[in-house]
C-alpha cells in the first residue's frame, strides 16, 4: 500500500514535469515563430512587401529602386581599367531632392572620405561630429562586394541621418560587379535599427590590417579620393581619411569664414592635422586641444612615422596663435609648400585630382600637395580648425609590405615630379 502510494506520487511529478517542459517547448516555438515574424517584417521593410505592392505606381521613387537602377548601370571603368565604379551607389535625400544649378549654405562644404568594409564602423562619430552633406567611397573586394552593398542598404534605411545626408560610391575590381542585395538575405538576419548595422559592422573592424587585403590587392586610395570627391556638387571639399575626425561646427564656421573673406585664386585652407591617444574623447575646440596637446595626450600627426611630413604646418606658431575675441575662423598665416609636406585641406572642387597611379602605402597625398605647389597655390592656415586622428600612429602596427610600397612610390613619384614640369611648363616652382 505504501509502495503504491509513492508509484501514484511519482506519476504525478513526472507528469507535471511532462507538462512543464511541453509548455515550455510550445513557448520556445512560439518565440521562435514570432522572432522570425520580425525578421521577415523587417526584411521586407528593407525590400517591400504587400504594402510595396498597393503602392506600386510610388515604387520607382523608393530608396529601393534606386539602388536597383545604380546596381544596373553596371558602373564604369577608372581610367585604369582595373577598378569598377558604382558612382552615387545610394544618394542622400539631400543629393536627390537638390535642383540642378541651385546651391544652399548645407551645400557650400561637403566632407569626403573613403574606407574598406572594416572601417567604415567609424561612419556613425563622424557624421555625428559632422552633421552635414558627407561623400563616403568604399573599396571592396570578393564576398565584401555584396557585403557591402547590403549593409550600405541598411545604413541608409534605417539610419536617419544618414538617409538624409550621406552619399556613397562603390568601388571593386573592374571583374567584379555589385548585385541587389535582395537575394543575400542572410546579410539582414537581426538588423531591426541603425545600432544593429553598426554593430555588425563592429565584427568586421579588424578583418584587414592597414591595407594588408586578401588576395594581395592593392588598395586604390588615390582613386577612392576622387570618386568621393566626384560625388559632390559642392563648391568647397574637405577630404580625410574616415578615422579622422574634424573639429566642432567646421562646416559653420568656414561658411561665415568666406563670407566674410572670399577666398583668393589658387588657394586651399590647411587644417593642422593631430593624433590622439586612442583613450582620450576627441576635443571639439583648439582649446579642448591644446590643453590635451600641452601634456602630450595630442600630438601631431605622423610624429613619430613621418615628423617632416606634417613639420611645415608649423604646429607651435598654430598652438600659440590666439582666435579672436569674436571666435570667427580665419586665416593665421600662409605657407609655401616644402617637401615632404601632406597637408588636409578645404579646397575648391577644380582643385587638381589626386593621381590615381599611387596605391596602398607612400606618396599618395604628397603626390597631391606636390602638383598644387607647382600649379601656383598658397597654403593658408585656419586659426581655430583641425582634424585629428584616432589612435597614435606607431611603428611596427604596419602592414608587412608597408615599407616595400613605399619603395615603389617613392620611384613613382619622382617620374609624376617630371611630369609636372610638362604640365606646368610656365611654372618656375618645383617640388
Amino acid at each position: 500500500m505504501h509502495l503504491s502510494k509513492k508509484c501514484s506520487v511519482f506519476k504525478v511529478v513526472l507528469s507535471a514535469l511532462l507538462i512543464v517542459a511541453l509548455l515550455q517547448l510550445i513557448y520556445l516555438s512560439f518565440l521562435s515563430r514570432f522572432h522570425g515574424k520580425q525578421q521577415r517584417y523587417r526584411y521586407s521593410e528593407l525590400f517591400g512587401g504587400s504594402a510595396a505592392k498597393k503602392n506600386a505606381h510610388l515604387e520607382k521613387n523608393t530608396r529601393k529602386e534606386r539602388l536597383r537602377y545604380s546596381l544596373s548601370t553596371g558602373g564604369i571603368f577608372d581610367n585604369s581599367g582595373q577598378y569598377r565604379v558604382y558612382k552615387n551607389l545610394i544618394k542622400s535625400d539631400f543629393t536627390t531632392n537638390q535642383k540642378p544649378g541651385s546651391h544652399s549654405n548645407s551645400d557650400i562644404l561637403t566632407l569626403a572620405t573613403h574606407t574598406t568594409i572594416n572601417n567604415l564602423h567609424h561612419l556613425e562619430s563622424l557624421l555625428e561630429r559632422w552633421q552635414n552633406p558627407l561623400s563616403v567611397a568604399i573599396f571592396a573586394h570578393g564576398e565584401d562586394v555584396k557585403f557591402a552593398t547590403a549593409l550600405v542598404y541598411a545604413l541608409s534605411f534605417f539610419c536617419p541621418q544618414i538617409q538624409a545626408l550621406v552619399d556613397f560610391h562603390l568601388v571593386c575590381l573592374s571583374g567584379e560587379t555589385a548585385g541587389f542585395p535582395q537575394q543575400d538575405q542572410e546579410h539582414f538576419v537581426g538588423l531591426e535599427d541603425c545600432a544593429s548595422v553598426f554593430s555588425r559592422l563592429e565584427t568586421h573592424r579588424d578583418k584587414y590590417q592597414n591595407y594588408a587585403i586578401s588576395g594581395n590587392i592593392s588598395y586604390p586610395n588615390n582613386l577612392l579620393r576622387n570618386v568621393a570627391r566626384g560625388g559632390t556638387e559642392s563648391s568647397y571639399i574637405l577630404v580625410i581619411d574616415i578615422d579622422m575626425m574634424p573639429s566642432a561646427d567646421l562646416h559653420q564656421q568656414f561658411l561665415g569664414m568666406i563670407l566674410r573673406r572670399p577666398p583668393a585664386n589658387e588657394e586651399v585652407f590647411v587644417l593642422p592635422a593631430f593624433e590622439i591617444r586612442h583613450a582620450r574623447k576627441i576635443p571639439s575646440t583648439k582649446t579642448e586641444l591644446v590643453q590635451l596637446y600641452q601634456v602630450g595626450e595630442v600630438r601631431p600627426f605622423y610624429e613619430e612615422l613621418c615628423p617632416r611630413c606634417q613639420a611645415p604646418t608649423n604646429y607651435s606658431q598654430w598652438v600659440n596663435s590666439h582666435v579672436r575675441e569674436t571666435g570667427a575662423l580665419e586665416v593665421a598665416y600662409t605657407l609655401d609648400w616644402v617637401d615632404p609636406w601632406e597637408p588636409f585641406y578645404i579646397g575648391a572642387r577644380i582643385v587638381p585630382l589626386y593621381d590615381e597611379n599611387f596605391k596602398q602605402y607612400g606618396f599618395n597625398r604628397i603626390s597631391q600637395a606636390c602638383e598644387l605647389h607647382v600649379a601656383g597655390y598658397r597654403f593658408s592656415v585656419l586659426s581655430s580648425a583641425f582634424v585629428v586622428h584616432r589612435g597614435f600612429k606607431i611603428q611596427g602596427e604596419f602592414h608587412a609590405k608597408k615599407e616595400e610600397e613605399n619603395k615603389q612610390n617613392r620611384v613613382l613619384f619622382r617620374s609624376f615630379k617630371e611630369g609636372l614640369k610638362t604640365k606646368y611648363p610656365s611654372s618656375t616652382r618645383r617640388c
